[in-house]
């Protein structure tokens, strides 16, 4: 068996990531293997996820994985654990595809889960009624399997809510969420990286758990994950296919309250290809170590701007390193980072200056959501067929512009949907360096960390 869970809601902003992270939490503290699990692409929720955990979250993501891949994934990292919980994105019934074959429902079918929702019941009573029983009857495939009642004003309003819902509907409120501030996570504390900022991230995660536990019946969660069936056996394992290279290499990666967006399955598959991977902080570290290459992901470089602009020693080292031709992949924060400076409200800080263009931070996203991508002749890797028309799924998410890059710059990429770089390229080469806006996941459909290592060892040898 696979006990598993997934927590939706009917529309963003319900406050099913507070709820999902004091479950995993409260699971957690009765001595329960919790396996957390995120739909879509995100890096910040499964930060905290894993942190509330204990383990590493998981993202999947119909985009960017097949449908064997995420089924793969699910049964893999649920090995061992007693209960895996997976938090949806947006509404049940969310996604870009007319027909709904990329939301949460959508995955609910797939990974054959019961549904918990959450309903934020600000301001509704009766009302919540119609909700349920739409949400039903819209795919009987479904199975809403509880509700939990959140944003509740007092014991008077919860009463009416579970009143109606046990009189009209045969969907069992399993828990009753109380508003109060402990439960508020503002733009500031999702900012907070919770492996880089461990204290302040796990005192709100402490506080989120004791109202959860309190007022959400754990027993009723553990017995709806447990009415989930078995899931088949896989017809391939896309990962322990990997074959590792000859020659192993140790790449240099950046992990601080700077720069941590990493799916936890790309840091898994470098490792399975015999990888070292070595931690590197741009806010204290003063040298690079003894590495072949280094990987720099996307993350909060505009909140720690002054830290990143006097660590001027790490700033040179790595301008020193891209020169002499060490191998680089930036990833969104991590392009920022080589530019020659960051700007961010009306200041500006000098950064790593490999790539010639400042990186200006505006109010509003630049880039935001899936993107497709194509690679070019100029694209550095090896092993990568350039003429093919394939296109690679990805996603983009950043607030900066990269301006005024060179005439003659080189690209990697062709945006085929999204933003990117300059809205028609994406990925700046620069002797072994690539940095682009583009987030990529290792899958069977854009195997690039494979790509990468190999590359690293032509240039190592």
């Amino acid at each position: 068996m696979h006990p598993r869970l997934l927590i939706s809601a009917a529309h963003k902003s319900s406050g099913k990531t507070t709820i999902t992270l004091g479950l995993c939490a409260a699971l957690k503290d009765r001595g329960l293997r919790v396996n957390p699990f995120k739909k879509g692409p995100d890096y910040i929720d499964p930060m905290w996820l894993q942190s509330a955990a204990g383990s590493p979250c998981y993202n999947l993501d119909f985009y960017t994985m097949s449908h064997e891949e995420i089924i793969s994934t699910l049964i893999q990292q649920s090995h061992g654990c007693d209960i895996s919980l997976i938090e949806a994105n947006k509404g049940l019934y969310d996604g870009m595809d007319l027909e709904g074959s990329d939301c949460n429902a959508a995955l609910a079918k797939l990974i054959q889960s019961p549904v918990v929702l959450v309903i934020n019941t600000r301001g509704i009573s009766r009302g919540i009624v119609p909700l349920l029983l739409g949400y039903q009857s819209f795919d009987t495939g479904v199975n809403i399997a509880g509700v939990i009642l959140n944003q509740v004003g007092g014991p008077r309003h919860e009463g009416k809510l579970r009143s109606v819902v046990e009189h009209y509907t045969d969907i069992p409120v399993v828990g009753a969420v109380q508003r109060h501030h402990d439960l508020e996570l503002t733009e500031r504390h999702l900012g907070l990286v919770p492996a880089n900022e461990a204290e302040l991230a796990s005192n709100k995660i402490n506080a989120i758990k004791r109202h959860v536990a309190e007022q959400v019946d754990l027993d009723k969660i553990i017995t709806i994950a447990n009415t989930a069936p078995a899931l088949p056996p896989l017809r391939s394992d896309f990962i322990s296919n990997i074959q590792q290279p000859a020659n192993s290499v140790r790449i240099g990666i950046v992990k601080d309250a700077a720069f941590g967006f990493y799916y936890a399955d790309d840091l898994d598959t470098f490792k399975q290809y015999g990888v070292e991977l070595a931690a590197i902080d741009t806010l204290h570290d003063t040298a690079l170590p003894d590495i072949d290459a280094l990987f720099i992901g996307g993350g909060f470089p505009e909140t720690h701007l002054a830290a990143l602009h006097d660590n001027q020693l790490l700033r040179h080292a790595i301008h020193s390193a891209i020169n002499n031709e060490l191998p680089v992949y930036a990833e969104c924060g991590g392009l920022m980072y080589l530019c020659q400076s960051i700007e961010w409200k009306h200041q500006n800080y000098e950064m790593v200056g490999i790539i010639p263009a400042r990186a200006i931070m505006h109010e509003k996203p630049q880039g935001r959501g899936y993107i497709q991508l194509q690679h070019n002749n100029d694209h550095p890797w090896t092993g990568i067929d350039s003429s093919a028309s394939v296109t690679i799924p990805g996603h983009e998410f950043h607030y900066s512009r990269i301006t005024p890059l060179p005439a003659n710059s080189r690209f990697a990429f062709d945006v085929k949907r999204g933003t990117g770089i300059d809205g028609q390229h994406d990925g700046y080469v620069y002797k072994n360096l690539l940095a682009c806006y583009a987030h990529q996941r290792h899958t069977a459909a854009n195997p690039w960390i494979k790509h990468f290592i190999h590359f690293v060892q032509t240039k190592r040898n």
